[in-house]
Order: C-alpha cells, then structure tokens, then sequence
C-alpha cells in the first residue's frame, strides 16, 4: 500500500500559506504539483514551497496520473465546477468552506464524487483538533445536562476593497458564506440536527458604480495595452477598433450581473431546533476579532473561546452550578495537519471522508436559508431534506 498521498494545490491562494506547511508535516501526505491560470505564478509558488510540479492550468494539473488528491482554495463560485471537474480525472478533493454555492450545488457535487469513486470533504479545521473530540464526548456524557442554547461568534474587521474575493456578489461572497458558515455548522454539530426554522437580519454593502468587476478591469486594462501598442501605426482603422473594444468591456465591468449587487458585510440570526432548543449566530467584517463557541445545558454551561482557530494552548471552561471552573487544556495540537492526515488515511486505506461531505450539503442549506430570511425580512422553513 502507498505510504503517502500525492497532494495538487489548485491555485495560489492565500490560505496556501497555512495548508500547504500543514502538508509537509503531516506523515502521509506530500505536496506534489501547484496550479494557477498563470505559469509564472505557478513557477514561483512551486519554488516558494519547493513543490515538484508547476502548472500553467487547472486542467494540466487534474490531468497529472501522479496526483492522487486535489485541495481547492479557490473563491466560493469555483468550487463546483472544479470540484466535480477533479472527480472526473478521479482526484479526491478536499474543498475549502463552504463546500459550493448553494445547497443543490454542494449536492450534485457529492453525487459525481459518488460516481467517481472519489471522496469530497469541505475544509473546516475545527472538527479535527482532538479539543473538539474531547468536546464531543463531554457532551455525549451528559456533562452539562441536557443542551438547550448554543451561542456562536467569528468576527474580525476586513477592508472594504472590492477587489476582495470576500466582497464579491458574482463570486458567492458575503460574511456568512465566509466566516458565519462556521457558528452555524457549530451549531447543527452540537445539536446534532437540523434547524427546523431561521432568522437573520444582516448589514449590506453595496459596491460604489464607480467600482467595476474585477476580472472584467483586468481585461480593461489588457486591452487598453492593445491600443497603446498600435498607437503610432497607419492603420487608423485598427486602432479604433481596439478601442472601441476597450471601451465595450469597461461598460460591461459597469453592467455585468453581480457588480452592483448588495453582499452582507455581517449577519446575526437564530436557529430554531426541535423541542424549544436554539442557537444564536453573529458574523461580522465590520467587528473586532471574535471566535467563541457558548453551550448552554440545563446542568451547566461550557465556553470554548476561539474555537475556530484555537491556539497551541487550547481551552474549554465547564461551568456547573455550585463548583469551581473546571479548565481543560490540550496543547500542541494542529487542526490543518489532523484534518490532513485523517482525510489522507481515509484515502490510503480506501475508506470514508472523515466528515460525510452530506454534512457539508446540510450546512449548505441552513446558509441558504439564513441568506433568504435576511433578504426578505422574515423567518424561513426548512424543509426536511
């Protein structure tokens, strides 16, 4: 049996910086090849992080016979088609949060994962840090009674730049895609259910016209480099053709579906669960930085502070009636390297994703939902799946 999987990053992302260490160090698994859109960029974050095999595509890198497992950190709108587009070349991918754009997305993607005989796992890091494990059996034991309230935060203060993926209408942005995702899936995590009913009100943000698509400013400028080469040339006629292509895909960067559209700079709902239960979430780009996790039993009440990117000294406090704090620590842990190593072995050894990729579709419906019931001003059903 293969002692490692073969990892393919597609894209150059940001968060590169902190899965692909996460990679190095876990014992089985190695990253083997990187794509971008770009050969150079491509070239230069396979130095960067002394990866074998740089690609100028997407598509070069799913068609590698040597790589066994692709990561997407691509923005929200990709992860579809990239997702099922790796499941066709018979790649297992782990895809960043959230798993797609909508819930039906996210469903279609795990049945073409099913046909290929591929896994699909979204990227959470929290459920694999041995905390949340220790977490899960205090609650399984009962160990502040009976779960009642469940109360979520991830906030922190982000540019307005709508250059940002994160502010993107057209890419599937926003701050519950982004950050609120994670009190929510929290929140189905404890209770161990589905939502029955939701409410949200958000606070939007609305690019000035002024401020084009990005991608289609690229082009923009790309042509405009056309115009400035056949400047000086005798073909008048050349040259106002370029520019009037220049100036059609400026209007069209004005026009395009998405470029005005309002996206939420935060959010703040509750989820209703069956028997009275509920869980509070809060997300913001606008807040100081916050990532707690509160439940509430009927016995006690344990706090998970920054649950969500839990530092080398991980804590959660257990509050009862009538006793001391208790404080449990679990220190030197890495969520990104379990998460890595548990998916990989799963791989190895022909198994099951760690967390069902079902799970990421179900998450996928309670954002949907919440997304509606902030854009109509009122609560929303959900349907038993």
């Amino acid at each position: 049996m293969k002692q490692k999987v073969r990892w393919g990053i597609l894209g150059v992302a940001r968060i590169n910086a902190r899965v692909i260490p996460a990679i190095y160090r876990a014992r089985n698994a190695e990253v083997y090849a990187i794509a971008s859109r770009s050969q150079h960029k491509a070239e230069q974050a396979a130095r960067d992080w002394s990866i074998a095999r740089a690609y100028g595509s997407y598509e070069a890198l799913l068609e590698d016979p040597d790589v066994d497992a692709v990561y997407i950190p691509l923005p929200n709108a990709l992860h579809g088609m990239w997702t099922m587009r790796a499941a066709e070349q018979g790649k297992h991918v782990l895809c960043e949060k959230p798993l797609a754009k909508d819930a039906a997305e996210a469903q279609q993607m795990v049945e073409v994962c099913k046909r290929h005989g591929v896994l699909l796992m979204d990227g959470f890091f929290w459920p694999h840090h041995p905390r949340t494990a220790r977490l899960r059996h205090l609650l399984d034991r009962g160990a502040i009674g009976r779960v009642q309230l469940v109360v979520g935060a991830f906030t922190f203060q982000l540019p307005l730049d709508p250059a940002n993926i994160r502010l993107q209408p057209g890419l599937a942005g926003g701050c519950v895609m982004d950050i609120g995702c994670y009190p929510i899936y929290g929140a189905r995590w404890v209770f161990g259910g589905e939502p029955q009913r939701v409410y949200a009100v958000a606070q939007w943000y609305t690019p000035h016209q002024s401020e084009p698509v990005p991608q289609l400013t690229k082009l923009a400028h790309l042509l405009q480099e056309c115009v400035s080469c056949v400047r000086g040339l005798d073909d008048a006629a050349l040259e106002q053709g370029l520019e009037a292509i220049r100036q059609r895909v400026q209007a069209l960067a004005h026009s395009a579906p998405g470029a005005q559209e309002s996206i939420d700079l935060g959010m703040q709902g509750m989820l209703e669960f069956e028997a009275g239960r509920v869980a509070l979430f809060d997300c913001s780009f606008t807040m100081p930085f916050r990532g707690k996790l509160e439940i509430v039993g009927s016995e006690g009440v344990i706090e998970v502070p920054e649950m969500w990117l839990p530092p080398a000294r991980a804590t959660l406090i257990v509050h009862r009636e009538g006793r001391q704090p208790e404080e449990i620590v679990v220190e030197g842990e890495d969520q990104i390297v379990h998460m890595i190593e548990r998916f990989s072995q799963a791989v190895l050894e022909e198994g099951e994703a760690p967390v069902p990729p079902e799970q990421a579709v179900q998450t996928m419906r309670v954002l949907d939902a919440v997304r509606a019931a902030a854009r109509q001003g009122q609560p929303v059903v959900l349907q038993r799946a």
